[in-house]
């Protein structure tokens, strides 16, 4: 862990490059298609904080049954729960944090794209966009956190399995 945080800083910096660079072809998609990719990102930073919660309040002892069945994604699942502070690292802040951005930049095209096609003022479609993407953000992880203590070994076994899927160490 000595180089934990050069490591996050690599990977969001990179991240967060990728994310960036496909807002940008953004700017010339209709407002629907724009409004939905931006749900989409907000919602993929609801689940990955989830996800983080969940590896953090779930409990071994259910996967090491599940591992001596050889059911796949239980080994997986353990290894995410051993390194729950990495695994909510990753999950909360680099990629949570990241989704965060993204929604924010999506959110200033799709407040260009509105106040050039309506004639409006910007102003108040700042206002509008940036209070709805803060509602979905931080009313859906408020949600998604309950939810993730509550079911923290079935988003754990999901993401074990999708870590058994991919063959992800």
């Amino acid at each position: 862990m000595k180089f934990w945080p050069l490591k996050v800083f690599f990977l969001s910096f990179f991240l967060a490059a990728i994310f960036s660079a496909l807002t940008s072809f953004c700017s010339d998609m209709n407002v629907f298609i724009l409004l939905m990719i931006m749900i989409i990102v907000i919602l993929i930073g609801i689940l990955f904080d989830m996800i983080g919660v969940a590896a953090l309040t779930s409990k071994e002892a259910t996967f090491h049954a599940m591992s001596a069945k050889k059911i796949p994604g239980a080994k997986e699942s353990i290894s995410l729960l051993r390194n729950g502070n990495v695994v909510s690292s990753v999950c909360n802040d680099v990629i949570g944090d990241i989704c965060g951005i993204v929604s924010g930049s999506l959110g200033a095209v799709l407040t260009a794209y509105i106040t050039l096609k309506l004639n409006a003022n910007a102003i108040w479609i700042t206002v509008l966009v940036t209070s709805l993407i803060s509602a979905l953000t931080v009313g859906g992880k408020a949600v998604g956190k309950q939810i993730a203590m509550k079911k923290s070994d079935s988003l754990v076994f999901f993401a074990g399995k999708i870590k058994h899927i991919l063959h992800i160490k």
